[in-house]
């Protein structure tokens, strides 16, 4: 933990990523801050954060801002995180869904803080898998972030063996993907059933929807009370009347008043607070 008093670099860092992101750190975190920094240090040749704070002060490099706020941001993520929760979206949430959209065939899928492109990529290959069940769908996936660096990673669907390894089945690294080198390239069968976007929910205009399905997973967490209440109202706005959202493992809604309530038929998953009955106070987490 750091003890230098309030108004200290990493302080100043914290409010410009709160500010631009919504992302809060905590006191007790606040020394992630310099390590995650290094590299951007390093390369600046910034001799100590206070050089870096009164270079981002001068307001003269926006590209110097959205570097600092892009590694202050936790990109986490990786193929098929949380198995059972994939399994729910896939013989609960889509098996609804494709139940009611029976007679348009249309599904659209929104990845919100979408990182380097896994999950929306994951939702494509588990489609891809099931060839006879969706026979006929017009399926659209949109994966957004709003860091352009990893959106770059996800758009090129280059993977090294290390993050192929997280989470994919050998099935599917088979199936999907081929060796280039000492990575992985995504096989433009799946790369092209996905469209990805640079986004900043809490601001930008939502995509035009609405959306069956949402996935924001592992991002609420990091947001402040306010920014969460906010990112919140703004998913409700995008998501169907019926559709369904999902967050991460451990993550649930505002507590009072949230537009988003548990879906009693889909364990794990919310719907739009007008469309279903809510099932007591949630807190957030």
């Amino acid at each position: 933990m750091i003890d230098r008093e309030p108004g200290a670099p990493e302080r100043i860092l914290a409010a410009l990523l709160e500010a631009r992101a919504g992302h809060g750190i905590t006191i007790d975190r606040m020394w992630r801050i310099e390590t995650v920094l290094q590299p951007i240090l390093k390369a600046r040749r910034y001799p100590s954060l206070e050089a870096l704070v009164v270079a981002l002060a001068s307001d003269a490099d926006r590209q110097l801002v959205d570097e600092v706020v892009d590694a202050l941001i936790n990109h986490e993520t990786y193929f098929f995180r949380d198995p059972k929760l994939y399994e729910d979206l896939d013989q609960i949430a889509l098996e609804q869904l494709r139940e009611r959209r029976a007679a348009s065939r249309r599904l659209s899928i929104w990845s919100v803080g979408c990182s380097t492109g896994q999950e929306p990529y994951s939702l494509a290959m588990m489609i891809a898998e099931q060839p006879a069940r969706w026979a006929g769908w017009d399926i659209t996936i949109l994966g957004t972030d709003i860091s352009p660096s990893v959106l770059q990673v996800a758009q090129a669907g280059r993977y090294s063996h290390f993050e192929i390894q997280r989470g994919l089945p050998a099935r599917s690294m088979l199936e999907w993907f081929e060796a280039d080198g000492s990575d992985w390239l995504l096989r433009g069968t799946i790369r092209d059933r996905v469209r990805f976007l640079e986004h900043n929910l809490l601001v930008d205009a939502l995509p035009p929807g609405p959306f069956d399905v949402i996935l924001c997973r592992n991002l609420l967490f990091y947001l402040t009370p306010q920014h969460r209440e906010r990112a919140v109202a703004r998913l409700s706005d995008a998501l169907a009347p019926d559709g369904l959202f999902m967050p991460g493992a451990f993550e649930t809604m505002l507590a009072k008043g949230s537009p988003l309530v548990r879906d009693p038929d889909c364990r794990g998953f919310y719907r739009c607070a007008a469309t279903a009955k809510p099932l007591g106070h949630l807190s957030t987490g």
